[in-house]
C-alpha cells in the first residue's frame, strides 16, 4: 500500500506540524479563551454569591418585620383588652349607678304610695265608721223609737270595728 510506504518520508514533518497545531491551540485556548472563560465563572460565583447575600439581608429584614408586626399586633391586642376592660367597667359602674338611682325612685314611689295607701285606707275607715254610726243610729230610732247617744254608738262601732 503506498499510503503506508511513505510513513518513514514524511513521518518528521506531520510529527513538526502537530506540535505546532497543538501548540497554537494550547495558546489560543489556554492563553486566551480560558481566562475569559474563568472571569464569565468568576463573575457568576460573585454574583450568585451576592444574590444569595441579598436574599438572606431579605429574609433577615422579613424576619425583623415579622417580629415588628407580631409584636405590634400583641401590643395592638392588650391594648383593645385594656381599653375593652375599661369600658366594661365605666359600663358597668354607670349601670350600677342607673340601678341605684331607679332603686331610691323607685323606694320613694314606694313609700308615697304606701302613704297614699294608709290615708285612704284611714279616710274609708272613717267613712265606713260615719256610715256605720248613721245607719245603727237609724235603726235603733226605727225599731226602738228612742233617740240614741251618738258618742257611745260611736264608741261601740269603734270597738266591734277594731275586733272584727
Amino acid at each position: 500500500m503506498p499510503q503506508l510506504s511513505q510513513i518513514g518520508e514524511i513521518y518528521a514533518s506531520q510529527l513538526f506540524w502537530l506540535a505546532i497545531v497543538f501548540a497554537l491551540i494550547y495558546f489560543g485556548i489556554g492563553k486566551a479563551m480560558v481566562p475569559k472563560i474563568e472571569r464569565t465563572m468568576e463573575d457568576r460565583s460573585a454574583r450568585i454569591a451576592g444574590d444569595i447575600a441579598a436574599a438572606e439581608a431579605a429574609r433577615d429584614a422579613a424576619r425583623a418585620a415579622d417580629e415588628a408586626y407580631q409584636a405590634g399586633l400583641e401590643s395592638a391586642r392588650a391594648e383593645a383588652l385594656r381599653v375593652t376592660a375599661g369600658a366594661k367597667a365605666q359600663a358597668s359602674a354607670a349601670a350600677e349607678a342607673r340601678l341605684k338611682a331607679a332603686h331610691v325612685a323607685d323606694e320613694a314611689r314606694l313609700a308615697d304610695a304606701t302613704r297614699t295607701i294608709a290615708a285612704r285606707e284611714q279616710a274609708a275607715i272613717g267613712e265606713i265608721e260615719s256610715a256605720t254610726v248613721e245607719a245603727v243610729e237609724a235603726i235603733v230610732a226605727r225599731v226602738s223609737g228612742v233617740p240614741v247617744d251618738r258618742a257611745s254608738v260611736e264608741q261601740k262601732v269603734k270597738a266591734a270595728l277594731a275586733h272584727g
